[in-house]
């Protein structure tokens, strides 16, 4: 008995080996598929990377040769008669003021003034009687316009004492990002090129409103304004090193708003052929309340677009005291021609508010026109 049982316990222990066999073997089967699918993960979390970093270095090499700035410019036009409607000295350069403030928010690259009265200004140069006095209005308002736009450091460079300037202390400041403190770190900076000698090879030193004047990689004239691409300050530099660019490059390259230039026109055709941009403007809007519905258009793609207001009686009285238009109706100037305030409670809408409520509703249209150009 004791044999027959003891030969049963081996069969037993071998069926039970048998079984831990293929249990283990079945084991081994699942942490090989096991491994391989973590492998198969591994594998694709790799491809994943891969493909991203490929992407990013793209659009880094894409970002370093279209920049990342902004390529489009907006422009706004106006007439200086309105100037006129202003009944003091004081309030005449407040509302100059406004102008400036309005195209400093919404970011205006460009204002045009243009002369409706027949004086045909064409310069802000010469001996004029000041702000106080009727007349010169387009002249009064670019000084002005330009004296805002210009960084406080730099205004006894090139402002000196004059009429029109003489309400300069009620202005309220545009306060835009090129209007640097002296303590404020930023890549770029506008300054003034100082009268020093410099050693042969060397550029022009650079008055940016700092504490160190600035070198930069130029022989430039003295007394005139350059904007400054800052280099990474070094404690051992007893000046700070920057290289001269262009006034645009804050924008196309930084995407940064480097205020407003003013340009003087003597009528309103003026504004398009005298137009610094090579092919001109691609996209004119005209405002007024003749105009058609803001809400049922939709802007198209543009590179320099334009923005025109009329004054106390409109475009139209514009188009009539120019001597180049052969025309009735203003609108068929423009691209679009646009009531950008429908319904409006007031009979009339002063062109500094015209300004304001025109940019901000077409804001968001021009947005989604340079958005889908991108897409494109």
């Amino acid at each position: 008995m004791a044999e027959k049982r003891a030969k049963l316990q081996q069969q037993q222990q071998e069926t039970d080996r048998k079984i831990d066999w293929r249990k283990q073997k079945e084991q081994r089967k699942e942490l090989r598929k096991k491994w391989r699918e973590e492998k198969m993960v591994r594998k694709l979390e790799k491809a994943q990377q891969q493909q991203q970093q490929q992407e990013k270095e793209q659009l880094e090499q894409d970002m370093k040769q279209t920049g990342n700035g902004r390529q489009y410019t907006l422009s706004v036009a106006l007439p200086g008669s309105i100037m006129d409607n202003a009944q003091s000295p004081e309030l005449r350069t407040y509302l100059a003021g406004q102008i400036a403030r309005a195209c400093a928010i919404f970011c205006v690259d460009e204002i045009v003034i243009f002369d409706e009265t027949g004086e045909g200004s064409q310069s802000v140069a010469g001996t004029f009687e000041g702000v106080g006095k009727k007349g010169q209005a387009c002249v009064q308002l670019v000084r002005i316009l330009q004296y805002l736009e210009c960084p406080q450091y730099l205004r006894k460079s090139f402002f000196p004492k004059h009429p029109d300037l003489q309400f300069a202390g009620l202005l309220n400041p545009l306060d835009s990002p090129h209007h640097v403190r002296i303590d404020e770190e930023s890549e770029y900076r506008e300054g003034v090129v100082l009268d020093r000698p410099t050693k042969p090879g060397k550029g022009s030193f650079v008055n940016c409103g700092m504490r160190k004047e600035v070198q930069i990689d130029k022989q430039l004239q003295a007394g005139v304004r350059v904007t400054v691409r800052l280099h990474e300050e070094k404690p051992e530099q007893k000046v700070r090193k920057g290289t001269a660019v262009s006034p645009q490059h804050p924008r196309t390259e930084g995407g940064i708003y480097w205020g407003y230039r003013v340009r003087l026109a003597s009528c309103l055709s003026a504004v398009f052929t005298e137009c610094p941009f090579k092919d001109g403007y691609d996209l004119s809007i005209g405002t007024s309340e003749r105009g058609r519905d803001l809400e049922a258009v939709t802007l198209p793609e543009f590179r320099h677009a334009l923005v025109v207001f009329g004054g106390l009686k409109g475009l139209e009285a514009s188009v009539d005291s120019d001597q180049n238009l052969d025309i009735q109706e203003p609108g068929i100037l423009f691209n679009h021609y646009l009531n950008t305030c429908p319904g409006q409670g007031s009979r009339t809408i002063r062109t500094e508010e015209a300004i304001l409520i025109s940019l901000a509703t077409l804001k968001p249209r021009i947005e989604a026109a340079v958005f889908k150009a991108k897409e494109s």
